[in-house]
């Protein structure tokens, strides 16, 4: 063991108040943070360190490596042993498969999913603004992304029956707990739900490979000769710039036993999940804010940066990924604090983004800190991760988020009719319920 002292601990009978208060996990560490130190509680036989200071952050997650690892991923009853829960060099194999598809020049391959994917969304709202009659923005932007990964998935548009399977997600990731220490017990009808997407995702595993059998297509993903490119929509013409995922995954599996059917379905549901979660709620949580805030929609307006510096701003205030799990494998020193082997390190970049020392006024929606004209500290902003194991889709949902904002609040003003709920601390963050809002085409 290092030498060193451990970090300061809550009392136990403040942690016992809180267990017995049902109050949410973000309650306790708020009581635990103290700027600048790493502080942590005692739960359940259990040590548990809060991450919030740029510096640990950066420490843990930026260069930690393989010192700091994920004890148990909490959605593992889910996405199985796709890219987000696997380790070592299955997780450097499964991401170096699908990395070339979502950086750089790749992600110019999804932007006719993400147009056309949109464009439903804005006729939607046509339709709503001409009969006088609300919307659910939360609905519609949750229809929008999960029709956006589906398409580049699959390269099929979303029809309403995969839509149900599909957004039944949202349901199973509600159940999971909040951190490692939570219950691993799911609902029967989370069960039930589970099942459905099971069978959603063979099904269409199998309805690939039977068209790749059938075209003759390449074992290495790529299109067959002569076929129009993989990834355009059926008959549109549209450049694809190559193979949809799921095209791409059957095309390692016959060349890698490693690529089951069941591991082709985690990855599936893994960028399903990655893919639709967070967008959805940063886009719901975008119009929230910009309801409170008319001043920042009208500007935005028409305004590509203007509509890029809410988003940003969006996900300061209020990152999906709230809680960031880790493990000590080894005896640690952080910060010259002991950090034995075996304790949970809980990242929390909600805290980290609202660190007055980073953030002027921080609990303040103000776009205009963004983007950042000095160099912000590193792990003081970490909406998507930071380090190795970052968002392997940032690029791709930022670019998504921006077409539908944009779209949306160039054509139309928006104000909600019911009061917004409460953000609910789950595995991920969302506000609680429906966000029911008229909409009003500009003239």
């Amino acid at each position: 063991m290092t030498d060193g002292m451990l970090p300061d601990f809550l009392d136990d009978a403040t942690v016992a108040a809180w267990a017995a208060s049902g109050a949410p996990l973000v309650d306790l560490l708020r009581q635990a943070r103290t700027p600048g130190r790493l502080t942590g509680f005692r739960r359940g036989g259990r040590a548990a360190v809060l991450v919030t200071d740029p510096r640990h952050v950066h420490q843990v997650l930026g260069v930690g490596g393989d010192r700091y690892v994920k004890r148990s991923h909490r959605a593992r009853p889910l996405i199985g042993d796709g890219m987000l829960t696997a380790t070592g060099e299955a997780w450097r194999s499964q991401r170096r498969l699908l990395q070339a598809m979502f950086t750089g020049r790749g992600i110019q391959r999804w932007e006719h999913h993400i147009a056309a994917a949109a464009d439903r969304v804005v006729a939607r709202w046509a339709e709503r603004a001409r009969r006088g009659e609300p919307t659910d923005i939360a609905e519609d932007v949750q229809f929008f992304t999960v029709d956006t990964i589906w398409r580049s998935l699959t390269d099929h548009p979303l029809d309403q029956e995969t839509y149900v399977d599909l957004a039944a997600v949202q349901d199973i990731v509600a159940a999971l707990p909040a951190d490692v220490g939570g219950a691993a017990a799911l609902p029967p009808e989370v069960e039930t739900a589970l099942a459905a997407l099971d069978e959603r995702m063979h099904r269409a595993i199998a309805e690939a490979r039977g068209r790749r059998t059938a075209d003759g297509a390449a074992p290495d993903g790529a299109a067959p000769v002569g076929a129009a490119p993989v990834g355009a929509a059926p008959g549109s013409g549209a450049p694809g710039g190559g193979p949809s995922v799921l095209d791409r995954l059957l095309g390692a599996a016959e060349t890698d036993p490693a690529y089951t059917d069941r591991l082709i379905r985690d990855e599936l549901v893994t960028l399903l999940v990655a893919g639709y979660e967070s967008s959805a709620r940063t886009l719901t949580w975008a119009f929230v804010l910009l309801d409170q805030h008319p001043e920042v929609m009208e500007r935005a307006a028409g305004d590509a940066r203007a509509v890029e510096a809410v988003l940003s701003e969006t996900l300061r205030l209020y990152p999906t990924g709230w809680l960031l799990p880790r493990q000590a494998v080894a005896d640690e020193t952080l910060d010259g604090l002991r950090i034995p082997a075996g304790t949970d390190l809980l990242v929390c970049p909600y805290l980290t983004h609202r660190d007055p020392e980073v953030w002027p006024d921080p609990e303040a929606f103000v776009p205009e800190r963004f983007p950042v004209r000095t160099p912000l500290p590193p792990g003081a902003y970490l909406p998507f991760g930071i380090g190795p194991r970052a968002c392997l889709g940032t690029r791709f949902a930022m670019r998504e988020m921006e077409v539908l904002l944009g779209g949306l609040l160039d054509r139309f003003t928006v104000e909600t009719t019911e009061p917004v709920g409460e953000p609910v601390f789950g595995i991920n963050l969302r506000p609680a319920g429906p966000l029911y809002a008229r909409v009003r085409e500009r003239t």
